[in-house]
């Protein structure tokens, strides 16, 4: 083993060049060029960032055409197949149908309708009559007004509301009796509207 990497050893030879290499000025010239262009002058790169910035800008702006499409498609889907909806409801109450669902002008109307009656069922009672209700009725949410976070501190007051109502309630003429103008489901709505208010003013 030894032997054969000393024999590679002593088989080296090396010759000398007695005649300088030389390169003939065009392939210097050539060469020169080669590794002036891998280094761009400050004109040539501002050129290109801006080329750069431009194709950037319009990829964006392309982009967001394609969003604006999108989003548009999907809102135009989304009408449509509210409107399947709606026209599937009232075609569903047209055939005798539980399960139509109301149009949000529907209820819209319906809500006004309820607040116009309550407010003249509102506007209609009179609590001059009962001075015990209304004042037990304004010591409660006076109450209600000092005490926010304790609620329960008045249970006082409301026990005093309940026996004046009840007080009124026996008596001939209840609070708000109906009259002609409004049937039993419309006065038994605005009553309970009523209870609301006065939990909630």
């Amino acid at each position: 083993m030894g032997a054969g990497q000393s024999r590679s050893e002593s088989d080296e030879k090396v010759f000398q060049n007695e005649t300088p290499i030389s390169f003939s000025q065009d392939v210097v010239n050539q060469l020169s060029d080669r590794l002036e262009s891998h280094e761009t002058s400050p004109e040539r790169q501002s050129t290109l960032d801006a080329l750069i910035r431009s194709r950037i800008q319009s990829e964006l702006e392309h982009l967001k055409q394609e969003e604006e499409k999108v989003r548009q498609e999907i809102e135009s889907a989304l009408e449509k197949e509210n409107l399947d909806r709606e026209r599937s409801g009232a075609e569903d109450s047209a055939e005798g149908g539980s399960g139509r669902i109301p149009s949000s002008t529907e209820l819209m109307g319906d809500l006004e309708e309820i607040r116009s009656k309550v407010d003249r069922y509102q506007a209609r009672r009179d609590l001059r009559e009962f001075p015990e209700v209304k004042s037990t009725g304004e010591a409660v949410v006076s109450c209600y007004q000092n005490h926010p976070t304790t609620p329960l501190d008045c249970w006082r007051e409301v026990n005093a509301f309940k026996e004046s109502v009840a007080q009124v309630e026996q008596s001939a003429t209840p609070i708000g009796a109906p009259d002609e103008s409004f049937d039993a489901v419309e006065y038994d709505d605005l009553m309970l509207a009523s209870e609301y208010r006065w939990i909630f003013p």
